[in-house]
């Protein structure tokens, strides 16, 4: 019987990539790099500290990895401000309403920071449905590195096989695939993403219940 669905946030519970995407641009432009949309789509779901790492090396930058990662939050921020038609993604909030009203635990596990989590779980008034927040900042690998997700399971209390994921991004599900909890696939609205190893893939969050994910047989063969 699943007991708890973990959400991933960006690109499942609100379309945050564009805003994102604009401050990633804007950095690339700063440090003179070219970062092709092949190379972008690999980070989409890992996080900001890994992304720099990766591109630090790459590009041979002389900046640090701390203040690169800084100038990039300072550049979000700054559209996340702006970003008046930011909205939840469709049909997310009646599924969240419809598990937590039926007793499911909810938590995130998101590789974005803390800070950018708080900010949107403000806007939306989400705290009240969820009991818990995991942030990509705390480990040092991220998504498909499995470390975000087996935390997640920890802080449920719950067994892995009372446990489902919905996430978005090939990162992601690879990672929840590495923890051996069962994944549904959102496909949304993130581009060039493989959900092959997703245990069941939709396009609307209208697809999913509270019932018909009481139908689903968690156990990973």
């Amino acid at each position: 019987m699943i007991k708890t669905v973990i959400f991933d946030m960006d690109g499942v519970i609100v379309d945050t990539e564009p805003v994102h995407h604009h401050a990633y641009l804007q950095h690339f432009k700063e440090l003179q790099i070219d970062v092709d949309d092949k190379m972008y789509s690999t980070f989409i779901g890992s996080s900001t500290k890994n992304i720099y790492t990766y591109i630090k090396e790459y590009f041979n930058l002389p900046q640090a990895v701390g203040d690169l990662i800084v100038r990039k939050r300072e550049l979000f921020n700054a559209a996340f401000e702006g970003a008046t038609h930011l909205k939840l993604i469709d049909g997310v909030e009646d599924l969240i309403k419809d598990l937590h009203k039926n007793g499911i635990q909810l938590l995130v596990a998101s590789s974005s920071a803390y800070v950018t989590i708080n900010a949107i779980f403000r806007k939306f008034s989400l705290d009240q449905y969820f009991s818990h927040k995991v942030s990509g900042e705390d480990f040092p690998q991220s998504k498909p590195n499995p470390a975000i997700f087996n935390k997640a399971v920890e802080l449920s209390g719950h067994q892995k096989n009372e446990c489902i994921i919905i996430e978005d991004s090939a990162n992601g599900i690879k990672a929840a695939h590495a923890a051996e909890v069962f994944v549904i696939g959102y496909k949304g609205e993130s581009l060039n993403q493989d959900y092959s190893l997703a245990d069941k893939v939709i396009s609307h969050f209208n697809e999913i219940s509270f019932e018909e994910i009481q139908k689903i047989n968690p156990v990973k063969i």
